[in-house]
């Protein structure tokens, strides 16, 4: 069974939402179009690729999501401004093959937030250790969102609510947040879509 879903209609002059799942979607009240992609990098592209091709252009992508902490002390909303993969050894790769995989995507966001997507849900705080040299956030679907918008040549923007500490508690703590987490994201997108 597929998870991905479009609501509404894509068209030229307004942004496209991109979500995960339906419950980061809970509160969006339905003027501009929904995608739920599905967990995880392929499952995004895949939605994302397929929402768009042959049909109208969205404006830009805006990726709504939850993510886990991988600092002391982050909270609340974050608009990304660089995203990296945390499951493909690029550095290897490029020793290897010569060619990058998978670099960072540089983003025009303001700051200086750094989001780490993979196909793993972190919930172990050595893992969380170890990603936090290299990233403030951990989610499992902006890579692919900003990749795919890359490729389209669209515009996107990726706004992560943090949602728990991507520690041994994750597992009890996404579900017990992420209603409160998706009232923050729709009223982000009331106050900056203009739609």
């Amino acid at each position: 069974m597929t998870t991905e879903q479009l609501i509404g209609t894509v068209s030229s002059d307004r942004p496209l939402l991109v979500v995960a799942v339906a419950e980061e979607a809970q509160f969006l009240d339905g003027r501009l179009p929904v995608l739920i992609t599905g967990i995880g990098k392929i499952n995004t592209t895949g939605a994302v690729l397929g929402a768009v091709a042959g049909g109208p252009r969205p404006a830009s992508l805006i990726n709504l999501g939850t993510a886990g902490a991988l600092r002391p002390g982050l909270h609340g909303l974050h608009e990304i401004s660089t995203v990296v993969q945390h499951d493909l050894d690029t550095e290897l790769l490029l020793r290897l093959t010569g060619n990058t995989y998978g670099a960072p995507i540089h983003l025009s966001a303001p700051g200086d937030i750094t989001l780490a997507s993979g196909d793993t849900f972190v919930a172990d705080g050595a893992q969380r250790d170890a990603l936090a040299q290299r990233a403030h956030l951990v989610d499992m679907e902006g890579y692919a969102v900003a990749a795919a918008a890359q490729r389209l040549g669209l515009p996107v923007r990726l706004i992560k609510q943090v949602s728990d500490d991507a520690d041994e508690n994750s597992t009890r703590t996404w579900p017990e947040t992420v209603a409160a987490c998706a009232q923050v994201l729709a009223d982000w997108v009331a106050r900056e879509s203009g739609a």
